[in-house]
């Protein structure tokens, strides 16, 4: 290694054997080792931030904090994650895991491992940033396969959940997706329980992202943790319990997640927030944390209904946040405008597309089309309060766009 020597995290439990043995191998020089030992993943998360560039990260197999998550920061350092200790109900791989060595190693088996699997660092040497991280998730498993999903957000007060309900009744309605179609509650203040008057708040979206933490879900185990709402004619998946419930959910767990569901269902409607600000616009990693489901969700969508409601400040708050969305990273492309409780005659409507092309003029998200008018329902609160589903006709235009862009997009 012409001098250069291997960088390496441990984490485990300070009484594990191999914890103690690797310092003392590290500083008896016996193996060209620089070895820092952690004793929570909150630790080794410090570590790996500091800046020092790191070769692996041994981690003891029953170590708490062992996740994901943690695999995806580390590989993003750079650095190899090496578990020691095995466990046959983990499938490491899945999680980004390099290599699986015994708890009683042998110095030639570390030494092995390392030089296979970690890159030696030479001194004042910066960390190298990997873009694969091996994981498994989303993009990387481009041979598998894989459902679309819709997003539907909007201004509060618009009515983008009972839209999302009538979306998703409106697919299902669709005999070749019968059994197919979910709706997730991904929003910070989960209405969905309420709309179909769950008496369950457990499973939901934090039981499906916890579960992910350490592997993948079989499409059974998947389907054991969302509803059968049978009288709308979908799944559901309930959502967060409370509104500071989004700091339980991690990055990479709840990608993962929503890949499972993708590879479960045919469709997914997801019912999401309109605030997609991140760091980069308001300079706070935390607001981005907070708006971590609805971005996620709002980026992976290959439609995003954004819905609104007639009138000027209906209208102008639609185009507002649509034009959030397209900065945000969303592809003007893949918005599909929509006019809740709009007008029946057809001279109104006629003059709400004309504005709404008015005001998209000459900005981020210039000809993203023509809205689709979802009509006034005035029997709508009454079924909503007797846990009864919307009527098909309110959702079927709207269902039927939703078909026709995601053919298109399908070439």
């Amino acid at each position: 290694m012409s001098g250069d020597r291997w960088v390496v995290l441990g984490l485990a439990h300070p009484r594990a054997g191999w914890f103690s043995e690797l310092a003392r191998l590290s500083t008896a020089a016996t193996i060209p080792v620089d070895y820092v030992k952690c004793l929570s993943a909150a630790e080794a998360r410090a570590r790996l931030d500091s800046g020092r560039a790191w070769s692996a990260l041994l981690v003891g197999s029953t170590t708490a904090g062992l996740d994901r998550d943690l695999v995806h920061e580390a590989r993003l350092k750079g650095a190899a994650v090496i578990v020691v200790g095995r466990r046959p109900d983990r499938a490491w791989s899945e999680l980004g895991v390099c290599a699986v060595i015994e708890e009683d190693f042998e110095r030639s088996d570390l030494v092995s491992v390392l030089e296979e699997h970690a890159p030696p660092i030479a001194r004042g040497e910066a960390p190298s940033l990997v873009e694969n991280d091996g994981s498994g998730t989303g993009e990387g498993q481009a041979g598998r396969w894989r459902g679309r999903m819709v997003a539907v957000t909007g201004p509060g007060g618009t009515g983008s959940s009972t839209a999302a309900m009538a979306l998703a009744r409106g697919l299902a309605a669709d005999a070749s997706n019968r059994g197919m179609v979910l709706l997730a509650d991904l929003a910070l203040n989960a209405d969905l329980a309420l709309l179909h008057h769950s008496r369950d708040i457990i499973p939901g979206l934090q039981e499906l992202v916890e579960a992910h933490r350490h592997g993948r879900l079989r499409h059974d185990q998947i389907r054991s943790l969302v509803f059968d709402a049978a009288e709308h004619g979908y799944h559901l998946l309930l959502g967060l319990r409370r509104h500071r419930d989004w700091t339980a959910i991690r990055r990479r767990s709840l990608e993962a997640a929503l890949d499972g569901l993708l590879s479960s269902y045919r469709l997914v409607v997801a019912d999401i927030d309109s605030d997609i600000e991140g760091e980069s616009e308001t300079g706070s990693a935390d607001i981005e944390d907070r708006n971590l489901l609805a971005r996620t969700a709002a980026r992976q969508a290959d439609v995003v209904a954004v819905v609104g409601t007639g009138g000027i400040k209906g209208i102008h708050s639609l185009v507002r946040t649509i034009i959030v969305l397209v900065e945000g990273g969303v592809e003007a492309a893949c918005l599909l405008p929509v006019v809740n409780r709009a007008p029946r005659p057809a001279l109104r409507r006629a003059e709400t597309t004309s504005v709404l092309a008015r005001l998209l003029a000459d900005t981020t998200a210039d000809g993203i089309g023509n809205p689709v008018f979802m009509p006034e329902r005035r029997d709508l609160d009454h079924a909503l309060r007797h846990g009864l589903p919307p009527a098909h006709p309110l959702g079927r235009t709207l269902a039927a766009e939703v078909r026709r862009r995601l053919e298109r997009a399908l070439g």
